[in-house]
């Protein structure tokens, strides 16, 4: 006589040839049966369909002059249960300059085999921001950028806290109230001043102008304000 087991071991006895099997304990029987969880791991099969986001990332003309297109691929594990969760499991960099080709190929490789190793990936971003050009680094939309490859571990951290692996990295609520009222104060101070001197600045943020590198979130925003050097992006106060 065979019989099928459907749920978890959780205990057993040997029954003696003369003596029937003895039924299973209250508690054994009362325990639901525990969901096999799939986790991230190398042996995971590579599904037909994944779920992509493609972030365009563009340098300044004198670093490179065509956009790259960085496309990271989850997978969902565990879906349609209490632990579904999506986690990356490939990424692909394609742009139309052929300079930095074979490095990229090579990155993409590595990132895409760590993404499938499982476990915590996101160290990554860190050690991707860690790469310093040696021709030295460039601004970007306000902000000091120390490589290309520093500026991909900003796309990969973006695509992290989309899905929940990292926390936003951005100022609390709090403080952003705050620092839109301090820009809202400082716009309108330059306004002024700007019709004191019949100067017109066209520009949604003049104040940036006199702005120094915040070493915190590396953005051309430190400012003097009520006689403390504050950063307008991420907050960081010289006066704490």
């Amino acid at each position: 006589m065979t019989t099928k087991i459907s749920g978890k071991i959780v205990g057993y006895d040997v029954a003696k040839k003369d003596e029937p099997a003895a039924p299973a304990s209250e508690a054994a029987q009362a325990a639901p049966p525990i969901a096999d969880v799939i986790r991230m791991h190398e042996a995971l099969e590579r599904p037909e369909r994944l779920i992509g986001s493609t972030y365009k990332l563009k340098t300044p003309d004198h670093v490179s002059a065509h956009a790259m297109y960085i496309t990271v691929n989850d997978i969902v594990l565990n879906e349609g249960t209490e632990h579904e969760h999506r986690r990356p499991f490939e990424i692909f960099i394609n742009s139309k300059n052929l300079e930095h080709y074979q490095w990229i190929v090579a990155l993409t490789l590595i990132m895409s085999a760590v993404f499938r190793k499982g476990g915590d990936i996101t160290f990554l971003v860190d050690e991707l921001r860690s790469v310093f050009d040696p021709r030295g680094g460039y601004w970007n939309k306000g902000k000091y950028v120390p490589s290309i490859i520093a500026e991909i571990g900003d796309v990969i951290e973006r695509h992290l806290v989309s899905i929940g692996m990292l926390p936003p990295s951005g100022p609390d609520e709090a403080t952003k109230r705050m620092l839109d009222a301090k820009k809202v104060e400082i716009a309108k101070e330059f306004k002024a001043a700007d019709v004191v001197a019949g100067t017109v600045v066209d520009t949604e943020e003049p104040w940036m102008a006199g702005a120094t590198l915040c070493i915190k979130c590396s953005h051309k925003a430190v400012v003097l304000r009520d006689g403390c050097q504050t950063c307008m992006n991420c907050g960081d106060s010289k006066c704490g």
